[in-house]
């Protein structure tokens, strides 16, 4: 009789063991498999601004490469929905801007900088201080005069025209797009220096650069993400 009972309770004990001994390895492979991103479509600015826009889960995002960018133009990455070729024409030429998890892309065909394009695709970008940070190809006679050094060599005519752009391609430079007007305005040195006051050490920084690249501005554009209380998205 107590072997008997010793026997039952071993029984449920090591049965117990088991049972936990197995939720810990659910739980352990739950923790290591890789959560779905969140991924969000906005149909226009206003969705945007509220943050307010359709979840999905069957968005695709590619990086194009320099070649295709050159041929073809355009912004940095292609969004697409395999196998949804209504979601994909929405995306091309309808869609405002999608988040994934934290990453957001501006349609590029919705972007305008005084009456310049910036072709098609999405570009990346960023919220800060309330207004939104997009990273695109210098366009416009501000922007692309930015990107050629002071003693370059300017050819004339409509070759030279060909030559010069095809130079900017693959640059790029951040614009600042106002949520309440629509509008966007180039971020170069000037507007640059007014997003540092107030942030001395970071300024001081600044003052050394010489270059309005993207490469330059998106570095102080997000060291200041963390010092700007504003609501970022």
């Amino acid at each position: 009789m107590y072997l008997s009972l010793a026997k039952t309770k071993f029984q449920k004990r090591g049965g117990w063991d088991m049972k936990k001994s197995w939720l810990s390895g659910v739980l352990m492979l739950l923790a290591v498999l890789p959560a779905a991103a969140q991924q969000v479509m906005y149909s226009n600015l206003k969705e945007l601004a509220e943050n307010r826009g359709d979840t999905v889960t069957t968005l695709k995002i590619e990086k194009r490469t320099k070649n295709r960018i050159y041929l073809m133009g355009g912004a940095d990455y292609r969004i697409t929905a395999d196998g949804n070729p209504g979601l994909c024409h929405y995306l091309k030429s309808r869609c405002y801007a999608v988040r994934v998890d934290t990453s957001l892309y501006v349609n590029c065909r919705k972007m305008r900088y005084k009456h310049y394009r910036f072709g098609q695709w999405y570009a990346p970008a960023m919220w800060l201080g309330g207004k939104v940070y997009f990273c695109a190809q210098p366009v416009g006679q501000a922007a692309a005069s930015t990107m050629a050094p002071d003693d370059a060599t300017r050819l004339g005519g409509e070759v030279g025209d060909a030559i010069n752009a095809s130079g900017l391609v693959h640059a790029r430079v951040y614009y600042e797009l106002n949520p309440e007007t629509g509008k966007s305005e180039f971020v170069g040195r000037r507007q640059m220096m007014r997003l540092l006051d107030g942030y001395p050490a970071l300024r001081a920084e600044f003052e050394k650069e010489t270059s309005e690249s993207a490469e330059v501005i998106g570095k102080y554009l997000r060291a200041l993400r963390p010092l700007i209380t504003t609501i970022n998205h």
